[in-house]
């Protein structure tokens, strides 16, 4: 069955980096377009922060325009999100997504605090 494992979450400072990973099976991870969400403490919509393309189009949310990046290894299977200049704001738990299928990984918490 499909499963996407999150990782790579924590806490950092204002200004710092982290980098998610989300490693995906069950399927044939090259050929689907992959996202990240996210979700605040105390909302309860999801909403997209990057999406991939299969032809390598990207979205960002413009929040986060500049500051993430999103990128995949096909041959690991693992999608990425590259967050620099980390900010209060993008505190909550970060979600890997297969829109086809409407698969969702189990989350790993971002937090960013002094």
């Amino acid at each position: 069955q499909v499963q996407l494992v999150e990782s790579g979450g924590g806490l950092v400072q204002p200004g710092g980096s982290l980098l998610l990973s989300c490693t995906a099976s069950g399927f044939t991870f090259s050929r689907y377009s992959m996202a990240w969400y996210r979700q605040v403490p105390g909302n309860q919509q999801r909403v997209p922060v990057a999406s991939l393309f299969t032809d390598d189009t990207t979205y960002y949310r413009d929040s986060v325009k500049g500051r993430f990046t999103i990128s995949r290894d096909n041959a690991k299977n693992t999608l990425f999100l590259q967050m620099n200049n980390l900010k209060p704001e993008d505190t909550a738990v970060y979600y890997c997504y297969r829109p086809t299928g409407d698969n969702w990984g189990q989350g790993t918490q971002v937090t960013v605090s002094s």
